[in-house]
């Protein structure tokens, strides 16, 4: 565990408190709302009165926008002191993860050819929105 200390990971202990996690959940809570209601709208306008991938989009949703809050409370909090070296310790990974979510979720039905394209894409865009917001407010 040595190793660690240069990147400042032994701080990491530091405990969350009630009104931490209380934001992290609204934060996650108004997002997928929001997301939900904005595909919802794009389907109607398109003709489509009923999701064609069911429960488990919404499912699919639920989980990489928890990967997404995940990588964005990581890219905050994360101790570690060169802003480019915190946001690719939270990035690299979390991407990842979101590419096994997509390749698991790809044994339950088949997935589209462009799958991981489009991960890859709505991930990155997703984690450069909070990383500019979070640059706007330091700067």
């Amino acid at each position: 565990m040595e190793w660690l200390r240069p990147f400042g990971l032994f701080r990491l202990e530091k405990k969350m408190n009630k009104k931490k996690w209380i934001r992290i959940v609204s934060i996650y809570s108004v997002i997928y709302t929001v997301i939900t209601l904005l595909n919802s709208v794009l389907y109607l306008c398109n003709g489509i009165n009923e999701d064609p991938s069911g429960n488990w989009h919404e499912l699919d949703r639920a989980m990489i926008l928890l990967i997404g809050i995940a990588a964005f409370e990581l890219c905050t909090n994360l101790p570690v002191k060169p802003l480019v070296l915190r946001y690719l310790i939270a990035y690299i990974p979390s991407q990842l993860l979101a590419f096994a979510y997509v390749w698991f979720s790809g044994l339950r039905e088949p997935l589209a050819k462009t799958a991981y394209r489009d991960i890859w894409i709505n991930f990155r865009a997703f984690l450069c929105c909070y990383v500019s917001l979070i640059l706007s407010f330091m700067f």
